[in-house]
């Protein structure tokens, strides 16, 4: 890390945010934002790990293993969360199982208040296809939400190459909504990037990834991509929705 990285993570190193104010985190963003912009996702997650300390994790679709392998190199023991909304394909359980199980990091399973009977109980049979905001509300948001109360930064594997509403993605940001620091080491990744590191360090990559699904959510709101469609098109197809709202 630079002088000025070092500095700040030794100001604000391990549970030494605990308790900080949010109007103290979003002063640690707009320092360390130009800062780390141009920085490779290890010293990004270094810093992270040496400012926030056990307050800090990771979060992952499991589309793939890149960001938590990137992690488990800076941090072995790193917790790794991962969202179960009860509608994943089985091959995103499998790598999340995989990743569990190859990769030196903690992988912890959020999962709703409500199982998928009881919200069809409750609410109606496949509320995802009537309204699937609601539905991504209380099978993704809220239950994110949740599991980040006892940290203070989390890591996601937001790239600005995926879709033009994430072009401006920050490295680190301050989510308003959560009142915590969002940390985007892989921001900067373009697809070539990422093909790259998968192939030098033979991370896993969900399977379903080479059957023609660029980017994976639930199994009942996701379908497959046609050549030359955006990576994100066969998400809520047929729909006006574009993301799921854990980012918005």
């Amino acid at each position: 890390m630079t002088t000025a990285t070092t500095q700040a993570a030794r100001d604000f190193k391990g549970t030494h945010t605990e308790g900080r104010s949010s109007e103290e985190l979003r002063e640690l963003v707009s320092i360390m934002g130009a800062e780390l912009e141009l920085a490779p996702a290890e010293q990004i997650i270094e810093w992270a790990v040496a400012t926030f300390g056990a307050r800090f994790c990771v979060t992952s679709s499991m589309a793939d293993g890149v960001l938590a392998h990137v992690a488990s190199r800076v941090a072995p023991g790193l917790d790794v969360v991962f969202l179960d909304t009860g509608y994943h394909f089985v091959e995103t359980i499998g790598t999340r199982d995989a990743v569990a199980a190859t990769m030196p990091v903690n992988v912890v399973t959020a999962e709703p208040e409500l199982s998928v009977a009881e919200q069809d109980a409750q609410y109606g049979k496949d509320l995802f296809r009537r309204d699937p905001d609601a539905c991504c509300a209380m099978r993704k948001v809220a239950p994110l939400s949740r599991m980040l109360a006892g940290y203070d930064a989390w890591a996601t594997g937001l790239r600005r190459a995926e879709t033009h509403n994430r072009v401006v993605a920050p490295v680190i940001g301050w989510d308003a909504r959560k009142q915590k620091v969002k940390v985007s080491p892989l921001a900067r990744w373009t697809d070539e990037d990422v093909d790259a590191y998968v192939a030098e360090h033979g991370v896993l990559v969900n399977p379903l990834v080479y059957d023609g699904f660029p980017s994976i959510g639930c199994e009942p709101c996701t379908r497959r991509v046609a050549p030359g469609e955006d990576a994100r098109s066969g998400r809520w197809a047929g729909t006006t929705k574009t993301e799921c709202g854990i980012h918005l």
